[in-house]
Parts: C-alpha cells; structure tokens; sequence
C-alpha cells in the first residue's frame, strides 16, 4: 500500500500561483492535502519547505482599489516529501484538519476516514521485519507474491521500500520479470528504494537490470528522488549505470535543479560530471544558476558559474537571476553576481531593475547601495517608476534616505501608465509618504527639495483628511498651495475647505493661514431658487459627465453628512470675510436651527469696522508672514487681534 510522495505548495495569500496541480480535480486535491495533515503530523521525512520558493515579477503595492503586492510568479517547482508511514490502520491520532479515526487508503489511490479496525497484512509484515524464511515458506506453500493489492503494489515494492534486501532477493529470483512493475502512482521497486535511500536494494536493483529512467505520475526519476534526498552514494550509483542526468520532470525540473536548490555541491559535481546541461532550463526558464541565486546557495552559485554558466539568465518573465537574488534579500549572492559582472539594468517584463524590487524590500540596504552605483538612471527613467516611490510607498525610511543621499531625484513622478494603476493618480513619492501619514519620510523628501504641489490631489489635502498638524505643517512650511483645487472634482472653493469641513478647528486652522473663504459665499444663484442637488453618481451618469458639474458650497455643506454642520462652519467661514451676502440655500440652513439665528445675524451687513480692518491688515501680510504672526514686531495686543484670540463667538 503506498501513499503518493507529493504535496501540494502551500498558496500565497493575494498572489497568482501556478501551481502544478492546477489540472487536478477537488477529490484529487483533497486527496493531497489530507496527505499534507498526515505527514505534518506523523512522518519523520525532511521536507522541502526551502524548495517552496516564489519567484514574483514585482509591480506597485497600491492602496485599495489599486493593485495589492507584487505580481507573483511560478515557484520552480511544487515540493516533494515521501511518507510510507501511513499504512492501512497507521493513523488513529486526532488531526484538527479531518477529525479523529482511521485513514485507510481506497483502491484507487485516494484515502478515506474508516471506524473499522484493519487487519494488519501478514505478508508486509513479514518483509517489514526481514523474515525471509517465513516468505520462503508462504512462497512454498504454493502463495503467488506477484499479484498486486488495490494499490497496485507488489511485494517487491514492499520490500525495495522497507530496505529488506533478502526479502527483495528472493522475490526477484522468483519474478524476475516483475523488477520494473509500476504501482498505481507509477512508483517502481527502484524508485521506492531511492526515496528511502537503500543503497543495498538500489544496488541490487540496478545490477539486476531494473530501468533507471522510468518515471512516476509527476514525471520524476530515481535519480531525482536521490538528489532530493541528497544521497550521494545513491546518485553516484544512479549515474554510474547511466541514468539520465538531464531528465525533467511535468514542471521541467532536473536533477541539477533539485541539487543545486539543496547547495549539494558533491552531487552537483556527480551531476556536471555525468553529462548534465548547466543551461537547462523549466517550463519557467529558469536555470540551475537562476536556482541558485533564488534560494541564496553561494557555493553552489560559485560551481555553476565556475562550469560557465551564464551569469545573465533570465526567466521567461525576463526577470534576471540578479533581480531575483535582490528580491528575496540575499547580500552575498548579490555582490558576487555583481562581481562577475551581472547587468543591474537587465528589466523583467514590467520594465522593474534589480534595484526596484530591492527598494521594496525592509533592511535591503546593503544590496541597495551595491546596485545604485551600477544602475542607470536612464534605464530607471524610461521604467516609469523611481525606486523612491517604492522606497516611500513601503514605509522603507532607511532605503529612502540612501536613495535621497544618492542623489535620486525626488520629484520625479510616475509615468502616465504607471499612475493610472491608482484611482487617485498618484505621482510623486512625497505623495506615497503623506498617504502612509509617515512623517520621518515627508520630511526628508521635503528637506530635499520635494514639490508639495505637483499631484493632481495635493498632498496638503491628504493630511488634512488624516488630520495631522506635524504634516500639514511641513508642507505649508514648504509651500503647499493653501488654495489647492483638485481638477478632477472641481469645486468653485478651494478643496482644502471641502477637505477639513467635518474638523472645525482644522477649518480655522486653514483659515488663520490665509485660505480664501470669500469664494464660499458666491453663489451663481444668489436668493432665487437652487436647482436639485446631484451626487457624484448622478453626475457620472450624466453624457456629460467627463466634464462634471463645478459644484458650489452651498451644494457641499447641503450634503446629508455635512448638514447638520453647516451652521458651525459658515460661523467660521464668516470670522474670514467681509460684507458678503448668503445666498437662499445658506439662508434656509441657518432658518433650519433656532440656534443658529445668532451666524445669520452675523452674517448680516454691514459687518463691525473692527472685523473689516483686520482683514485688510491680513491681507497686506504675506501668507508666509501670516503663520509667523507672534515673531512680527507688533504689540502682543494687535498681535492676538489679528490672531482672532479676543474675537467673541455667538
């Protein structure tokens, strides 16, 4: 009874897979993973997690609903693990996945959960335990040992699996024909005896003319379950009666591949030696070296160029061993591949270098800095996309920083095609850094020359949203348009208005720097009738819709979530203007609330000369001058006036 020796890659969440076992069906899967649960829990067999590795073509991680992590690519190949110790009634354990009882496996391969209690089989207990005299009897009683069980496995199988070389021997002499039967998993007595490692029944095997070549379901020899297991004695004897050393599996994996993946340097030697191709490639395009530099096997990257393998390769994705080595973090790789002359501007199919997919990856200083003074910054303008907006949009201020140091530009801006994956257009990384209400990294980039006005949605309006004064600061202190309208929505008042509406102080806040709340009072329809209010949907439903509708304040604070406020934020909007006059739609806002009477008596001409002379001292001052009013030499008097701090509210 054999169980199938492989198991299915474990799925990264938010990524494509391309998964070898894509084409099989639900029963099938769910056949895998029960095996999964078995082995985790029972089997004492090494895995291949360090085999499971993905490599990803690397695009922007956007905000929702722009696209999540970078693009993942197909790992090499979906890992193998072998585990014989699940026999008829072998697991009777509580298994959190399937509950509890026993797993018996069905004639057909798959397995099943039984209360009934197994009868151990004699005959493979027999072979388990070495007794070759008690086989020999059975065989002289007239017992046929040559017909298979529901899972097509023979004694023989059983014996090659268990490592009972007498019992192996006997069986051969009397079914010599059978040395190269297959089970239901295509599995033969070689390929069995090369899982386990029995070099004795390999050997034995082998000088009895068992086919070294013949593959199971997925396509895999003797000689790759031996380098997987890394048994060197075994891929010594494997190579030696001339197996194929360059055999691939379903997924085009080799021998090489699987060795070099595991940093076996001796059986690489035995491999290279014994006729295997340096450049084969998988269904991926990905070759030993690209292997190597992938899961970060220095010294067998060290072999694989010392046998002249190009230090170039590519995958089918373009992605080059160089990118990969960037990506996954490993410095050692990187500064070899380096050494021996590795292109750092080689793009993988998304036009992304070695140092993009480094930038985006935490404590990748090291590899960073060893791969600015090799890229073009030709190469990373025509990509579209600087590092520093993936530096920035990962929170990576240590990278970022380098970045900056190294003379990156830091108002470069994303290409048209790139900032179109955002539905806010993003551009610029100091955008990225305000989104992420990262602070460290706002200032840098501003301390180094950054344009806070260059997005199509200023980043003033994003801290605003975020409401963090420290931010909001720095970009007015670096000259933030106080004023920023955003074209895409457009308002007749400035958005900074629209963006702090539902916090007052940040409204006044804005409002003692000079924001214009002068435009917040015209109102094209004045005391007549206002037209029904539309939403965005509405709007974007409209054949004109890709020139939308400007809309006016009064429309903005008649919205069912900024109603109830209007009358707190025209009070506050009025302590900024002069004589202006309110139109219907305000009026009948103010009308609304009792409590309001006092904002519309206010707002009622003509306003104190008090008021009326203190905007215009306001507007004689700079904007710059404005946010420094307590540093002019002005009497602390004049100074709070002009502050508002003695002006009375109703």
């Amino acid at each position: 009874m054999a169980v199938s020796t492989s198991r299915p890659p474990q799925r990264t969440l938010g990524s494509e897979e391309y998964s070898l076992y894509s084409s099989l069906s639900e029963e099938e899967l769910i056949q895998m993973a029960i095996e999964q649960s078995l082995s985790d829990s029972g089997s004492s067999q090494p895995t291949a997690q360090n085999h499971q590795k993905q490599h990803q073509c690397n695009s922007l991680n956007a905000e929702p609903p722009a696209p999540q992590n970078l693009i993942a690519r197909p790992s090499h190949r979906p890992p193998q693990t072998s585990n014989r110790s699940l026999q008829a009634a072998a697991v009777q354990t509580p298994n959190p996945d399937f509950g509890t009882g026993i797993i018996r496996k069905r004639y057909d391969g798959s397995y099943c959960r039984t209360a009934q209690t197994v009868e151990p089989n004699p005959i493979e207990e027999m072979i388990r335990n070495g007794d070759e005299e008690a086989l020999n009897n059975l065989m002289k009683s007239g017992k046929r040992l040559c017909e298979p069980n529901k899972d097509g496995w023979l004694p023989m199988h059983e014996a090659a699996y268990y490592g009972s070389l007498r019992c192996l021997k006997l069986l051969l002499k009397a079914y010599p024909v059978m040395i190269d039967q297959r089970t239901l998993h295509e599995e033969t007595a070689l390929y069995l005896a090369s899982v386990q490692g029995h070099l004795d029944c390999i050997q034995f095997l082998l000088q009895s003319g068992a086919e070294p070549d013949i593959v199971n379901k997925a396509r895999e020899t003797p000689l790759y379950k031996a380098c997987e297991r890394q048994n060197n004695q075994a891929v010594q004897m494997l190579v030696e009666y001339r197996a194929d050393v360059n055999h691939r599996c379903n997924q085009g994996w080799t021998a090489l591949h699987e060795a070099v993946a595991r940093n076996a340097i001796d059986i690489i030697d035995i491999l290279v030696k014994g006729g295997a191709k340096i450049e084969a490639k998988n269904c991926y395009g990905i070759s030993p070296l690209f292997v190597a530099a992938q899961s970060g096997q220095l010294e067998a990257l060290r072999y694989i160029v010392k046998c002249g393998a190009d230090i170039n390769t590519q995958a089918n994705d373009s992605a080059s061993a160089l990118f990969e080595a960037s990506k996954n973090g490993h410095d050692d790789i990187v500064e070899f591949l380096l050494a021996q002359g590795a292109d750092a501007n080689k793009q993988n199919k998304d036009g992304f270098l070695p140092i993009h997919i480094a930038a985006k990856k935490r404590d990748n200083d090291d590899i960073v800095s060893m791969l600015i003074p090799v890229t073009s910054r030709v190469r990373v303008k025509r990509s579209g996309i600087s590092p520093l907006h993936i530096a920035a949009e990962r929170n990576n201020d240590d990278i970022l920083e380098e970045l900056i140091n190294a003379g990156y530009d830091v108002n470069c801006t994303l290409s048209f095609d790139r900032a179109r994956l955002y539905e806010d257009r993003r551009s610029t990384a100091l955008y990225f850094s305000v989104m992420n209400n990262n602070i460290h990294a706002t200032k840098l980039l501003l301390e180094a020359g950054a344009n806070p006005n260059i997005d199509i949605i200023n980043p003033l309006l994003i801290s605003i949203r975020h409401g963090c004064l420290t931010t909001m600061k720095m970009l007015l202190d670096h000259g933030a348009n106080i004023n920023a309208y955003i074209s895409t929505h457009p308002t007749s008042f400035p958005a900074t208005i629209m963006f702090s509406m539902k916090y007052l102080s940040l409204l006044k806040y804005i409002m003692d720097l000079g924001c214009d709340a002068d435009s917040c009072f015209t109102c094209p329809y004045g005391n007549g009738p206002h037209p029904p209010i539309e939403t965005r949907r509405q709007q974007d439903n409209t054949p004109d819709h890709k020139h939308p509708k400007i809309v006016q304040f009064c429309e903005m604070v008649s919205t069912p979530e900024l109603s109830r406020w209007a009358g707190p934020i025209i009070d506050v909007l009025l302590d900024y203007v002069g004589n202006v006059r309110l139109c219907s739609r305000l009026q009948e806002h103010l009308d609304s609330y009792s409590e309001w009477e006092c904002i519309k008596t206010k707002a009622e001409p003509p306003r104190p000369l008090t008021h009326l002379c203190r905007l215009k001292v306001r507007s004689q001052l700079e904007r710059n001058r404005l946010k420094l009013l307590d540093t002019l030499p002005l009497p602390g008097r004049l100074i709070r006036y002009l502050s508002y701090d003695n002006s009375n509210d109703c």
